[in-house]
């Protein structure tokens, strides 16, 4: 099976030893993306809905970079500091997924990198 390592300047570069995503096969898998702008590699703001939708904009960066989009998503995985933000990320998440609606976990964490309210990960197919 071909592997290719997905890199974009448009989403925030990785914080450890791992790569953005990987496409293998028809399969991406996208590394679990952090409120980060890009430009600067600084948190969004404090606010869950804005970390939200920047961690979305940087998930849609890097399916961009592979020729995907939301609606070739299968499953994503949400990780949340604090289960009483579920509210608003849903409502932000909802306006990336509005007609197309993958398999999805959503899970309370202690602690994320960067001390960030939000992280999601994904997996799309080709």
């Amino acid at each position: 099976m071909e592997k290719k390592v997905i890199f974009t300047n448009k989403a925030p570069a990785a914080i450890g030893p791992y790569s953005q995503g990987v496409m293998a096969g028809n399969l991406l898998f996208v590394s679990g993306q952090i409120p980060f702008v890009p430009e600067t590699m600084k948190l969004v703001s404090e606010d869950v809905g804005e970390q939200t939708h920047q961690v979305l904009k940087n998930l849609q960066a890097i399916l961009q970079e592979s020729g995907l989009s939301f609606e070739d998503v299968v499953k994503t995985t949400i990780f949340i500091k604090d289960m009483n933000d579920f509210a608003c990320v849903n409502e932000v998440y909802a306006q990336y997924f509005s007609n197309h609606k993958p398999a999805r976990a959503c899970v309370e964490v202690s602690r994320l990198p960067k001390d960030v309210l939000v992280e999601i990960e994904l997996i799309a197919i080709k």
